[in-house]
């Protein structure tokens, strides 16, 4: 019903988008037909927003603009319904691409080496904030908007209102990318059946503690065993959900900060510093000084092997033997089909899909039988660390986009993360990118169908999900490596200490050939000296860091549960 929403609503607004009019009538009607109450704005506000728009647009009127996004429900929502009604209002005619998230950034690559305007914007992962910042071939938006965008800067933009900026902001401090939808990484786990009484005398009764959310990696390893094997609703089940095969979605599954939620890197939010949870370590001038062990980096140190050898561990142990064979794509479905108790790491981006009536995980009346919680941490993580990944998809102007192109690219990202449309953006995709629509009543209504995802944007908590931060030079360079090295110890080709030390030396490389070519100037990476581990170590101590940190003997710390309703609450005093 809702496709068919989307579908008949952009196709009344582009009857508008073949006349010469574009105006207040025709924002209007789009105001009428699709956001109605849905928006943290007045209608007077909205209408004065709109008019906003259209006088800004007023000298680009009639250009063909084009932007690209991947393929998920938030952008489709946008290239469907708000980039028709964008060009019935201002007469802007967009053509709003969607294509795989691998192929943006092939586009935009080929745009920074070759200089030619392939598109007029991008939305690309905020991941790739460092790449940006050093290589100097994106607009910073700060001075964008205070010079040759003044002009078209919408004054109501308030910048203020976005939960993400901290994540696409540089070193030097200015913005380099506008966040345009934005979701998290988070513990799932089936909250009927850890409140079944059965369940929790039994585990109890086994492992001498309450069945609960996990605080840390020992709790969710027991409960993963606990429940592999045991029967519900006539079923076996399984404690633990995952994938292993090698393909390039297997690298987003660890730079997606797997490694984080163990305790690699140091303390610092977004991310640590000066060692980040990549491993990737900086020195004073957020130049990038090495990822290994020997140059004080933490990528094959001890806390990222051990975030690899439990996610072998756990994998092979406690989830369906079929999920070692398969991609992120279709492991994705699994947990909603009912025969999963937990999964330490799903993107909240699927919320939508784990909330459809008739799934074996909604009850009758819509509401979940799972809920979402903050991931439990490792052995070595300690608090002040970040605890997980928000994907931020952001607008980038390059610097290559003419002037005019790039303005009128501009008022369309406005338009599209404005207050007037954001509520009702966040109902179709369910990614949240502004304070006021996370605080909206409309969402208070709506969050007992949505099994904590509002909870948890409301709580202190959520800053301590953050993407990719600034230490990454080459993004697209970088990720590409993880797959690889982390497919082999998922194959039994490595152990995990191999493939970490493989990781880092390839990561080396790359940072090596970007130090020679000096293509990122003073921002660009100085390789430090080499040192053992040891070495390291008391270097960090001795400035107040924590990595590179020495091995932990006994890995299996106590394990630590919470009762979900009492984290809830707890958030709300």
């Amino acid at each position: 019903m809702r496709r068919h929403l989307l579908t008949s609503t952009a196709a009344m607004l582009l009857a508008f988008t073949g006349t010469a009019f574009a105006g207040m009538d025709e924002a209007k009607q789009f105001l009428d037909a699709e956001i109605g109450d849905l928006s943290s704005l007045s209608r007077a506000d909205q209408e004065k927003e709109m008019q906003w728009f259209i006088d800004a647009a007023k000298p680009f009127e009639g250009m063909d603009i084009k932007v690209v996004s991947e393929t998920i429900t938030t952008h489709e929502y946008e290239s469907k319904v708000l980039a028709p009604a964008f060009t019935a209002i201002t007469g802007i005619k967009i053509t709003h691409d969607l294509i795989g998230e691998g192929d943006v950034v092939e586009k935009l690559q080929t745009q920074m080496q070759s200089g030619e305007n392939v598109y007029d914007a991008y939305v690309n992962d905020s991941d790739l904030i460092g790449t940006h910042w050093r290589y100097q071939q994106a607009r910073s938006l700060t001075k964008w908007m205070a010079n040759e965008g003044k002009d078209v800067t919408n004054p109501g933009l308030d910048l203020d209102d976005f939960i993400g900026t901290k994540f696409t902001t540089a070193p030097d401090g200015d913005l380099y990318q506008l966040p345009d939808q934005q979701f998290a990484n988070l513990y799932w786990f089936r909250y009927d059946w850890f409140n079944d009484e059965k369940n929790k005398a039994d585990f109890k009764a086994k492992y001498g503690y309450d069945l609960g959310v996990p605080v840390n990696w020992s709790a969710y390893e027991d409960i993963a065993e606990f429940f592999t094997g045991r029967e519900i609703d006539g079923k076996k089940v399984y404690g633990h959900m995952d994938y292993g095969k090698k393909d390039p979605s297997l690298g987003w599954r660890f730079t997606d900060a797997w490694l984080s939620m163990a305790g690699n890197g140091d303390k610092g939010l977004p991310n640590g510093l000066p060692v980040d949870e990549w491993g990737i370590k900086v020195n004073e001038k957020s130049q990038p000084v090495g990822s290994c062990v020997a140059r004080g980096g933490d990528t094959n140190g001890p806390a990222s092997v051990y975030a690899i050898q439990k996610y072998l561990d756990w994998l092979k142990a406690y989830a369906p033997a079929a999920a070692q064979g398969m991609t992120f794509g279709e492991a994705g479905p699994v947990p909603a089909q009912g025969e999963v108790a937990q999964q330490m790491f799903t993107y909240t981006a699927f919320t939508a899909d784990f909330v459809k009536e008739g799934l074996p995980v909604v009850n009758e009346d819509g509401t979940p039988k799972w809920r979402f919680a903050p991931s439990p941490h490792g052995v070595y993580w300690k608090d002040g660390m970040k605890l997980g990944y928000q994907d931020v998809g952001s607008w980038t102007l390059l610097k290559s986009t003419p002037d005019d192109r790039a303005k009128a690219a501009w008022l369309y990202a406005q338009f599209v993360t404005s207050k007037t449309v954001d509520v009702k953006k966040a109902h179709v995709g369910l990614t949240l990118i502004r304070e006021s629509t996370v605080q909206h009543p409309s969402f208070t209504e709506r969050a007992p169908k949505l099994g904590g995802l509002i909870e948890f944007y409301r709580s202190p908590a959520r800053v301590q999900w953050s993407p990719t931060g600034t230490n990454i030079p080459d993004y697209p360079k970088l990720a590409q490596l993880w797959w690889q090295a982390i497919g082999d110890a998922s194959s039994g080709a490595k152990t995990a200490q191999e493939a970490m030390d493989s990781l880092c030396a390839e990561q080396e490389k790359v940072l090596e050939r970007l130090e020679r070519a000096g293509v990122q100037g003073e921002m660009g990476p100085v390789l430090a000296e080499e040192h053992d581990l040891a070495y390291w170590n008391a270097e960090a101590v001795k400035a107040g860091n924590l990595a590179p940190q020495l091995k932990i003997e006994n890995e299996k710390e106590k394990p630590i549960t919470v009762n979900y309703d009492e984290l809830v609450k707890s958030w709300q005093k």
